[in-house]
């Protein structure tokens, strides 16, 4: 018999909009306010930032730009990043959010899988944007600002539009890329509803209040960024401070200087918090709240954080598929080294494996999740979609949780083969269908070990070729040519034999209590 656990928090209404008219909620009652700014140059008050919006819709419109057209955005955080995400989702397209730190292999086989006709960057990433285009569909290559032989993103103004019609329980808005539980990147099909929904359902747990500022140090191309902050803080009323790559001293500089209430970060950020000594220099007595995600915190980090910076440290757990928020922690309910409780409107089972039956409170099991925030599938993958999202409606999160007695839940453990370093996905198949070429490897595995820094260190083990030899410097030259950098392989070991199952799949537990 099924045990579903519910949220103890009220359900909350779910209006069926698009995401930019609700996003924009604030804009007429609060005109001249400050939306989204990067601290120095650029800033766009709630009227600037919506009047922005349209305009540059309007502009895609006339080029034809419309309900079935993609424009990928790869670009740091920027206030202009969130003028060409609402601007798609007014013109009725979908927006793919790609790394910019990215290499052109990366960003080539998101333009071509995602089917993106436009692509959006700044000048930094121009050479690599302008590789990445050549055998995709990408006709224009536009740049935020100014730079040489490429087309301003200015130009893409014009006269503003209203909302063209779309269905929002239906139409996807925007495709982030993500491995799921296993495999390759997916393009993960979110909906209108998806986003409103989702930044609906933390109502009760993120509780903003007055003129508030929330740091935006985290990627907008990842869906925590992109959700909870740049979306997420925008419709709440509360002020963006942007901020394009993160370093704990600029940070802190800015927590001083804009009067940060909301941090927002993941636990190697942290970390530095709690043990950096520049945190001392700074005067951070405005910050409410810091919140973690991405991955899991540890007890001991998230109350030193706390004790050291004078503020509560919380977390919450998502995933890309679930738009991204299912469990969080309400303020001044702190369970430190839990993901705090399912968020409204979510309902959530923990499955054995194994035998595939429910658990009560304190037993193991796999998350299992359901309501609106879910998905409407992985792109042209139905079946990566069915194998996630079973016919009832539950998807199946490869994470293995306990809930407690007082309705908090941890994540303990991982079925799902993905490593976690820095808060990003690594997939270990990715990387060793990668290495699998290199003419010195026979065989190969990869797993995550666990590093109190960045979560997870990527560790290659390998069969080597007859008479081969092979460093992990090599590796690491190797890999560095095709994938971003946080995708390095960080441990080499050479062994004679990849555990395998009957059915060729990979040992990597076996792989990992060998490590151990």
């Amino acid at each position: 018999m099924s045990i579903i656990h519910t949220s103890p928090l009220p359900d909350v209404d779910l209006p069926v909009v698009p995401v930019t008219e609700f996003v924009l909620r604030h804009a007429s009652a609060t005109p001249d306010k400050a939306a989204i700014t990067d601290g120095g140059s650029s800033s766009y008050t709630f009227a600037a930032l919506e009047d922005a919006v349209h305009r540059m819709a309007g502009g895609l419109q006339a080029r034809g730009f419309g309900p079935g057209s993609v424009l990928g955005i790869m670009a740091p955080n920027v206030p202009e990043y969130a003028i060409a995400f609402h601007a798609v989702a007014v013109a009725g397209g979908t927006i793919t959010t790609i790394n910019p730190t990215y290499g052109a292999e990366e960003v080539r086989f998101q333009l071509q899988d995602a089917g993106a006709s436009l692509l959006l960057t700044v000048p930094m990433f121009l050479e690599v944007a302008r590789e990445a285009m050549e055998g995709t569909d990408v006709t224009e290559l536009y740049v935020m600002g100014e730079a040489d032989d490429a087309t301003p993103m200015a130009s893409l103004f014009g006269e503003p539009i209203e909302q063209v019609e779309v269905d929002p329980m239906t139409h996807v808005v925007v495709l982030p890329y993500s491995s799921g539980t296993t495999g390759l990147p997916k393009g993960v099909m979110l909906t209108h509803f998806n986003l409103v929904a989702n930044i609906c359902q933390m109502e009760h747990v993120l509780d903003y209040e007055g003129d508030e500022a929330g740091l935006a140090a985290l990627p907008f191309f990842h869906i925590y960024g992109m959700q909870v902050l740049m979306n997420g803080l925008i419709a709440n009323g509360v002020r963006v401070v942007t901020m394009p790559r993160f370093d704990m001293g600029d940070a802190l500089g800015l927590v001083q200087s804009e009067k940060i209430t909301r941090f927002f970060a993941v636990p190697p950020m942290v970390l530095g918090l709690a043990k950096v000594p520049d945190v001392d220099n700074f005067d951070l007595s405005s910050l409410k709240q810091i919140f973690s995600g991405a991955a899991p915190l540890g007890a001991d980090l998230a109350q030193e954080a706390a004790a050291r910076v004078g503020c509560e440290v919380v977390q919450g757990y998502g995933m890309t598929e679930l738009s991204p928020v299912t469990h969080s922690t309400v303020e001044g309910h702190s369970r430190p080294g839990t993901s705090g409780v399912a968020i409204s409107n979510v309902e959530c089972r923990i499955v054995d494996p194994e035998s595939g039956e429910d658990q009560p409170a304190g037993e193991r099991g796999e998350l299992w999740v359901r309501g609106p925030m879910v998905m409407a599938g992985y792109l042209n993958n139905e079946e990566a979609t069915a194998a996630t999202i079973d016919s009832d409606g539950w998807l199946h999160t490869g994470d293995v949780a306990i809930i407690d007695e007082h309705g908090h839940y941890s994540i303990v453990d991982r079925i799902k083969e993905l490593i976690k370093y820095n808060g990003f996905q690594v997939p270990p198949a990715e990387l060793e269908g990668l290495l699998i070429t290199h003419p010195a490897v026979a065989d190969v595995a990869v797993i995550g070990v666990p590093d109190d820094a960045v979560g997870e260190l990527p560790k290659a083990f390998v069969t080597l070729s007859p008479g081969a030899t092979l460093t992990l410097d090599e590796v690491q030259e190797f890999v560095g040519e095709h994938l971003v950098g946080y995708k390095q392989i960080r441990l080499l070991e050479e062994i004679d034999v990849i555990p395998k199952s009957a059915s060729g799949k990979i040992l990597r537990r076996e792989l990992r209590d060998r490590d151990n």
